[in-house]
């Protein structure tokens, strides 16, 4: 039959990938090792740079040290066996002077007393797996030192995975602080045309990142709210995205994208001090979940009393689309690309175009169609009874002084296509948030 020991080394290998260094297998793994020893106190210390910290510690009955607690690295068994003036294996301490030297030896009591070193992959010394008794222990021999070497360097695997994930995390910490402090997101607009007047009703602001590494916005902000900062990150842009409402004419409207989480939480209605809401709508994406949809509805209902209007994002993309509308009552239903794209060609997506429409119709919605790159898409959208749209084959985003000049073209219509929006290696930028 598997012992305790066996046990608690077959867990922790099991759970090793996602293990944290505070995690409760270890704590069985120390307390397996000191009951199979014999032993009174087992434990993990970290060497810092004047200290070390016990970060594990099991213990029969009261022990001396607990978890959290620092000393001096001159105090204690630790650094002097790593720098080697104390053996690891001591099985009566009275019988090693340089032990008897040291003044814990008599104060906790230590009587016997095993440590080994953990060594990461990169060579250095993370700090020592140990235990010790009150009493002499002569019955401690080289295959218990051994079987505490094999734990270690099953410790020192677990902590390099720990090691690297708090190193990836300072670095995506530090991408996106120094995005925010380095002035970005820039926003971008792209115009929406009404299909009726064949003009402009209003743009939708997009998020873009001129800066390493080069990948899409939308990456930018997943990223962001990995490590904590996504609120941070979304507020940015669109407090920069909202100061260019000025300067476009009313009754022209701006789009900003924002996560179910801002708005629930209060942070978008105080963003929107002073902004007036009428020309301004709020879009959510199809592909967020909403935890608590009446966190969220209280918080759209202040901010429709305003004048603010609400847009699903990326309607017919996935089912949560379509949650989102039987739950929030937009104002407006935006198709996702993969909707219209080729809706020329393809019966089904027609059938759920119209569907939508139809639907929209009845609620009192407007569908905008998003990701048009063709005039037969466009022709077919008319066909349906869209009202509005926006893409490539219509205009571009581009900066706000490119887009006031086209508002200022007073023969501007659908077939403007003006604007070139290029990605860093010169292809158009697809990805969007704001």
């Amino acid at each position: 039959m598997p012992t305790t020991l066996d046990a608690a080394f077959s867990d922790l290998i099991a759970s090793r990938t996602e293990l944290s260094v505070g995690s409760t297998s270890v704590n069985k793994l120390l307390s397996a090792v000191r009951r199979h020893l014999g032993m009174d106190v087992a434990f993990v210390s970290q060497f810092r740079e004047t200290d070390r910290i016990f970060h594990h510690v099991d213990a029969r009955g009261q022990s001396p040290i607990q978890a959290g607690d620092a000393i001096p690295l001159s105090e204690g068994y630790c650094k002097h066996v790593v720098d080697g003036h104390l053996p690891e294996l001591i099985p009566d301490t009275a019988r090693v002077p340089a032990a008897l030297a040291i003044s814990a030896t008599k104060a906790l009591p230590i009587g016997a007393h095993l440590s080994v070193p953990i060594k990461l992959a990169d060579g250095s010394c993370y700090g020592t797996f140990c235990c010790f008794s009150f009493e002499a222990d002569r019955t401690l021999s080289q295959r218990d030192l051994e079987m505490m070497r094999v734990f270690a360097d099953v410790l020192a695997d677990q902590i390099d995975v720990d090691v690297e994930r708090s190193r990836s995390r300072s670095e995506r910490v530090g991408r996106i602080e120094s995005a925010l402090s380095g002035g970005h997101p820039a926003i971008v607009y792209q115009p929406i045309y009404n299909l009726e007047t064949s003009r402009i009703a209003g743009f939708e602001c997009l998020s873009r990142f001129h800066l390493e590494p080069q990948r899409p916005p939308n990456e930018w902000f997943s990223e962001a709210h990995e490590v904590g900062l996504g609120g941070a990150l979304e507020m940015t842009a669109i407090r920069e995205a909202l100061r260019a409402l000025k300067h476009f004419p009313p009754p022209l409207y701006l789009t900003i994208n924002c996560s179910p989480e801002i708005i629930a939480d209060g942070s978008l209605l105080e963003a929107l001090d002073r902004v007036d809401l009428a020309r301004v709508v709020v879009e959510i994406t199809e592909h967020v979940y909403v935890d608590d949809y009446a966190a969220l509805i209280k918080q759209l209902s202040l901010l429709r009393a305003l004048g603010l209007k609400v847009a699903i994002d990326d309607a017919g993309a996935g089912y949560a689309s379509m949650r989102h509308i039987l739950k929030i009552h937009p104002d407006l239903i935006k198709l996702d690309i993969s909707l219209t794209k080729n809706i020329d060609a393809d019966s089904t997506q027609r059938a759920l175009a119209a569907a939508l429409i139809a639907f929209a119709r009845e609620t009192g919605a407007t569908i905008v169609a998003e990701g048009i790159e063709t005039e037969e898409e466009l022709r077919t959208l008319k066909r349906l009874g869209i009202c509005q749209a926006q893409g490539y084959h219509l205009a571009r985003p581009a900066p706000l002084k490119q887009c006031l000049a086209l508002l200022l073209d007073s023969a501007v219509s659908i077939e403007g296509n003006r604007f070139e929006d290029k990605g860093p290696a010169g292809r158009p930028v697809r990805h969007a948030h704001s």
